[in-house]
Protein backbone atom coordinates (compact mmCIF):
# COMPACT_ATOMS: atom_id res chain seq x y z
CA UNK A 1 0.00 0.00 0.00
CA UNK A 2 0.97 3.39 -1.29
CA UNK A 3 1.33 5.86 1.41
CA UNK A 4 0.31 9.73 0.46
CA UNK A 5 3.18 11.66 0.97
CA UNK A 6 2.24 15.66 1.49
CA UNK A 7 4.48 18.15 1.64
CA UNK A 8 4.75 20.22 4.41
CA UNK A 9 2.94 23.71 4.03
CA UNK A 10 4.94 25.04 7.02
CA UNK A 11 5.18 28.32 4.94
CA UNK A 12 8.81 28.55 4.74
CA UNK A 13 8.31 29.80 1.16
CA UNK A 14 8.19 32.96 2.64
CA UNK A 15 12.16 32.47 3.92
CA UNK A 16 13.83 36.15 4.37
CA UNK A 17 16.88 35.68 2.54
CA UNK A 18 19.40 35.83 5.17
CA UNK A 19 17.74 32.81 6.40
CA UNK A 20 17.88 31.23 3.01
CA UNK A 21 21.31 32.22 2.91
CA UNK A 22 22.15 30.69 6.44
CA UNK A 23 20.69 27.32 5.54
CA UNK A 24 22.56 27.46 2.15
CA UNK A 25 26.00 28.24 3.56
CA UNK A 26 25.87 24.49 5.15
CA UNK A 27 25.27 21.04 3.45
CA UNK A 28 22.70 18.93 4.41
CA UNK A 29 24.14 17.18 7.21
CA UNK A 30 22.44 16.71 10.70
CA UNK A 31 25.54 17.71 11.98
CA UNK A 32 25.49 21.07 10.84
CA UNK A 33 22.40 21.51 13.14
CA UNK A 34 24.56 23.79 16.28
CA UNK A 35 26.42 25.88 13.85
CA UNK A 36 22.89 26.58 12.27
CA UNK A 37 21.16 26.90 15.34
CA UNK A 38 24.04 29.53 16.68
CA UNK A 39 24.07 31.37 13.27
CA UNK A 40 20.72 31.84 13.75
CA UNK A 41 20.68 33.03 17.19
CA UNK A 42 23.44 35.68 16.30
CA UNK A 43 21.59 37.22 13.65
CA UNK A 44 18.00 36.99 14.53
CA UNK A 45 18.54 36.94 18.92
CA UNK A 46 16.09 34.15 19.26
CA UNK A 47 15.35 30.62 17.24
CA UNK A 48 11.52 31.27 15.94
CA UNK A 49 9.34 28.20 15.59
CA UNK A 50 9.64 29.37 11.48
CA UNK A 51 13.14 28.72 11.55
CA UNK A 52 13.39 25.86 13.07
CA UNK A 53 10.57 24.62 10.81
CA UNK A 54 13.16 25.58 8.00
CA UNK A 55 15.81 24.16 9.48
CA UNK A 56 13.82 20.59 10.14
CA UNK A 57 12.75 20.94 6.48
CA UNK A 58 16.43 22.27 5.33
CA UNK A 59 18.42 18.78 7.18
CA UNK A 60 15.64 16.67 7.37
CA UNK A 61 15.07 15.93 11.50
CA UNK A 62 12.54 16.57 13.27
CA UNK A 63 11.07 19.75 15.00
CA UNK A 64 11.71 18.03 18.35
CA UNK A 65 15.04 17.01 17.89
CA UNK A 66 16.01 21.06 17.02
CA UNK A 67 13.27 21.83 20.03
CA UNK A 68 15.90 19.68 21.92
CA UNK A 69 19.09 21.00 21.14
CA UNK A 70 17.58 24.20 21.53
CA UNK A 71 16.33 24.19 25.22
CA UNK A 72 19.17 22.33 26.28
CA UNK A 73 21.81 24.34 25.43
CA UNK A 74 21.34 27.95 26.91
CA UNK A 75 22.85 29.61 24.48
CA UNK A 76 19.89 29.68 22.63
CA UNK A 77 16.67 30.91 23.02
CA UNK A 78 12.97 30.54 21.87
CA UNK A 79 12.26 34.07 22.65
CA UNK A 80 13.68 37.23 21.50
CA UNK A 81 15.65 39.09 24.56
CA UNK A 82 15.86 42.72 24.92
CA UNK A 83 18.19 45.05 23.80
CA UNK A 84 19.70 44.93 26.86
CA UNK A 85 19.77 41.41 28.23
CA UNK A 86 20.63 41.37 32.10
CA UNK A 87 22.09 38.60 33.15
CA UNK A 88 22.88 37.95 37.12
CA UNK A 89 25.28 35.25 37.89
CA UNK A 90 24.39 33.06 40.86
CA UNK A 91 27.04 30.62 40.91
CA UNK A 92 28.59 29.55 44.54
CA UNK A 93 30.74 32.64 44.40
CA UNK A 94 28.55 34.94 43.59
CA UNK A 95 25.04 33.96 45.84
CA UNK A 96 27.26 33.67 48.55
CA UNK A 97 28.37 37.49 48.31
CA UNK A 98 24.85 38.40 47.59
CA UNK A 99 24.07 37.96 43.95
CA UNK A 100 20.20 36.69 44.80
CA UNK A 101 19.66 41.07 46.38
CA UNK A 102 21.19 41.94 42.98
CA UNK A 103 18.73 39.53 41.22
CA UNK A 104 15.94 40.47 43.35
CA UNK A 105 16.46 44.42 42.98
CA UNK A 106 17.01 44.32 39.07
CA UNK A 107 13.70 42.07 38.78
CA UNK A 108 11.62 45.03 40.88
CA UNK A 109 13.37 47.71 38.94
CA UNK A 110 12.26 46.24 36.06
CA UNK A 111 9.08 44.80 37.04
CA UNK A 112 9.98 41.51 35.31
CA UNK A 113 10.77 37.95 36.30
CA UNK A 114 13.65 36.22 35.19
CA UNK A 115 13.40 34.36 31.63
CA UNK A 116 10.68 37.65 30.97
CA UNK A 117 11.43 40.53 28.75
CA UNK A 118 10.49 44.59 29.81
CA UNK A 119 6.91 45.50 27.48
CA UNK A 120 8.93 48.07 25.61
CA UNK A 121 11.72 45.52 24.34
CA UNK A 122 14.42 47.06 26.07
CA UNK A 123 15.23 44.55 28.76
CA UNK A 124 15.40 41.15 29.50
CA UNK A 125 16.34 39.31 32.52
CA UNK A 126 17.95 35.77 32.98
CA UNK A 127 20.14 34.26 36.13
CA UNK A 128 23.40 32.12 35.01
CA UNK A 129 25.37 30.17 36.71
CA UNK A 130 29.39 31.06 37.10
CA UNK A 131 30.23 33.33 33.86
CA UNK A 132 33.92 32.62 35.16
CA UNK A 133 34.42 36.18 37.52
CA UNK A 134 34.40 34.72 40.79
CA UNK A 135 36.91 37.20 41.88
CA UNK A 136 34.46 39.59 41.15
CA UNK A 137 31.86 38.25 42.90
CA UNK A 138 28.73 39.34 42.89
CA UNK A 139 28.86 39.80 39.07
CA UNK A 140 25.75 40.73 36.26
CA UNK A 141 26.03 41.30 32.85
CA UNK A 142 24.61 44.03 30.65
CA UNK A 143 25.19 42.45 27.47
CA UNK A 144 28.81 41.71 27.22
CA UNK A 145 29.75 44.33 29.54
CA UNK A 146 30.44 42.71 33.02
CA UNK A 147 29.85 44.52 36.24
CA UNK A 148 31.59 43.04 38.86
CA UNK A 149 31.41 43.17 43.11
CA UNK A 150 27.81 44.35 42.06
CA UNK A 151 25.68 46.28 44.95
CA UNK A 152 22.17 47.20 44.50
CA UNK A 153 22.83 51.04 44.09
CA UNK A 154 25.17 49.90 41.54
CA UNK A 155 22.22 47.93 39.70
CA UNK A 156 20.02 51.12 40.39
CA UNK A 157 23.22 52.65 38.81
CA UNK A 158 23.50 50.80 35.80
CA UNK A 159 19.66 50.33 34.51
CA UNK A 160 19.67 54.13 34.88
CA UNK A 161 22.33 54.77 32.17
CA UNK A 162 20.94 51.96 29.66
CA UNK A 163 17.31 53.35 30.38
CA UNK A 164 18.76 56.83 28.76
CA UNK A 165 20.05 54.95 26.18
Amino acid sequence: MEQNKQKCNCGNEKLDSTMKKILETYTKDKDNLIQILNEVQEHYGYISTENQKAISEYLNIPMAEIYGVITFYSRFTLKPKGKYNIAVCLGTACFVKGSEKILDRVKQKLGIDVGETTPDGKFSLEATRCIGACGLAPVFTVNDEVHGKATVEMVDKVIEEYMNK
